[in-house]
């Protein structure tokens, strides 16, 4: 394979000050200072093609927003109450987040749209720590969650694997690689396995909530009373970090923005459409697990498939060979949706790499892929180790492994959001003379309310993930920490604190083994493109 340097010029919007060789340290001040608004240019040729469609952009958001692994899990955390704080959370998080990344991606069109973002609104240090917590996120979940839950999903519906097995190692190496290869191959081809897992995860959404009907009409259903449904503090903060862990993703297809036939008119399209599907595709299953399988049964790693074959009873004896059916097409689902996440943030991470916020072997792209095959590769190695660690080292059950990793990947995506949100303030303010092909409603007024209800969603989720348990304890409410985590408190917070101290030790050393002795500047403050 060869590879395109990361400095190349068809790469990159080069900015015209440092194409002329300024000095250094003249380029260096220059870092966060608003460029006028210059010509549009191409920035990114050679391999790349514009290969998303408006319907593919839909498509790739519904694969990174609806985490069809995270819906049963919600259920067997909040009970009755996951329905409604979903529903709270679809108001107030979910619309004015979608507003947000409708004006940054159909802005800013650049690829590597979140690690560009924050890029240009603070500078490139800032910029390479949000995109490692953004990155590091999707390696640890597809080799440590996404793998187990495929694993797991077919031994009890398919076929036997032993745990601990050579057939376990071996079946989670190759759904980690295929979701890597899926990423890797370019979007015009990679796009279609995309596109049909997001049609295949409507597909089983609706069916399942067919047969819920079907079944309830013949058997009744576990049913909850009224008082079930009302919202109390404990269930609020016991469930919200999985739910905006599972709600966002909006901002993902920008990641590819360079490669989108009309980002500029399908973004705000895109995440409308999509937006509105993933309310309906997360209400309506966790409200029809519930109405079968009491909460504390529900698993969140085989919760969903357990109510698809309590319901699937209906169909009589054709129901165990489409359960069989159903698992199948579940494990493609979830594969595809690791895909579609690694698609995203390793593009993201190039980028970085590219402009020397990491490393900049890491910033090439494969001049006929036009995929970043260095990054889609780390990603592969991390998740594979993430997944033979766990698996040679965690003892228990599936659920319980899942629950760990999972709330470390929502610790390390949320914090990242607590920067990338704050960008949409910031470069209206500082980027004002760009023409925005989509504003947030409402004017200054309106900006300002949808950027302070996701920050502070977020910082919640964030606080909630890194801190269990004492918002508890300051308001009174019973929080048993080693029952819940199975470690003391000091435990947890050393592992958890230390975790992210590394994660950003690691920022910061690319950024500065990036920057040794190399020219500054390699991206420009990009400009809207036409």
């Amino acid at each position: 394979m060869t590879f395109d340097r990361p400095e190349s010029e068809h790469l990159f919007r080069l900015r015209p000050a440092l194409r002329t060789g300024q000095p250094r340290e003249r380029a260096m001040a220059a870092d966060t200072t608003p460029a006028t608004h210059e010509p549009p240019r191409d920035g990114v040729s050679g391999g790349m093609r514009k290969s998303l469609g408006r319907f593919d952009i839909v498509f790739l958001t519904i694969g990174a927003v609806i985490g069809i692994d995270t819906i049963a899990q919600i259920a067997a955390i909040g009970g009755a109450q996951a329905f409604t704080w979903s529903a709270v959370i679809s108001v107030t998080f979910l619309f004015p987040y979608a507003l947000v990344m409708a004006e940054l991606g159909s802005t800013f069109r650049e690829e590597g749209g979140p690690y560009v973002w924050v890029r240009m609104a603070f500078g490139r240090l800032t910029a390479g720590i949000s995109t490692m917590f953004y990155w590091v996120t999707n390696p640890i979940w597809l080799g440590g969650s996404l793998a187990f839950i495929a694993v797991t999903t077919w031994d009890t519906y398919v076929s036997p694997i032993s745990a601990g097995s050579l057939g376990d190692y071996l079946f989670k190496v190759a759904f980690i690689w295929l979701a890597i290869l899926t990423s890797m191959v370019g979007l015009q081809h990679g796009k279609w396995v995309i596109n049909i897992g997001a049609i295949v995860k409507v597909i089983l959404v609706l069916t399942f909530v067919v047969s819920v009907t079907i079944y309830a009409v013949k058997n009744g259903i576990h049913g909850y009373g009224a008082g079930d449904f009302s919202p109390t503090t404990a269930g609020f903060l016991a469930v919200t970090p999985v739910l905006l862990f599972a709600f966002v993703g909006f901002e993902a297809p920008s990641g590819a923005a360079e490669e989108m036939r009309n980002a500029k008119r399908d973004v705000p399209v895109a995440i409308a459409s999509s937006g509105a599907i993933a309310v309906l595709c997360y209400l309506l299953p966790i409200f029809a697990i519930l109405a079968v399988i009491p909460a504390q049964k529900v698993s969140g790693a085989s919760g969903f498939l357990d109510a698809v074959k309590t319901v699937f009873s209906v169909y009589g004896p054709a129901g165990p060979t489409m359960l069989t059916i159903v698992a199948v097409a579940f494990i493609f689902v979830v594969l595809t949706q690791g895909s579609a996440w690694m698609v995203a943030s390793d593009r993201v991470q190039a980028i970085a790499g590219a402009d020397g916020a990491f490393p900049r072997w890491f910033g090439a792209f494969h001049p006929r892929l036009g995929t970043p095959v260095r990054v889609n590769l780390l990603s592969g190695a991390v998740a594979t180790a993430f997944t033979l660690l766990a698996t040679a080292l965690v003892k228990g059950d599936t659920a319980d492994v899942f629950q760990v990793v999972l709330t470390i990947a929502v610790t390390t995506l949320l914090l990242s959001y607590l920067i990338i949100f704050l960008t949409v303030v910031r470069l209206r303010s500082r980027y004002a003379h760009v023409e925005r092909p989509y504003r947030i409603p409402g004017g200054r007024a309106g900006l300002w309310t949808s950027t302070i209800l996701i920050y502070c969603w977020v910082l919640l989720g964030s606080w909630v993930a890194v801190f269990p348990g004492t918002i508890e304890m300051l308001l009174g409410i019973p929080y048993d920490f080693h029952a819940t985590w199975g470690v003391s408190r000091p435990v947890f917070e050393t592992f958890t604190l230390g975790t992210l101290t590394a994660i950003v030790a690691i920022a910061v050393s690319g950024y500065a083994w990036a920057q040794r002795g190399s020219r500054s500047g390699r991206i420009a403050h990009p400009s809207a493109q036409d």
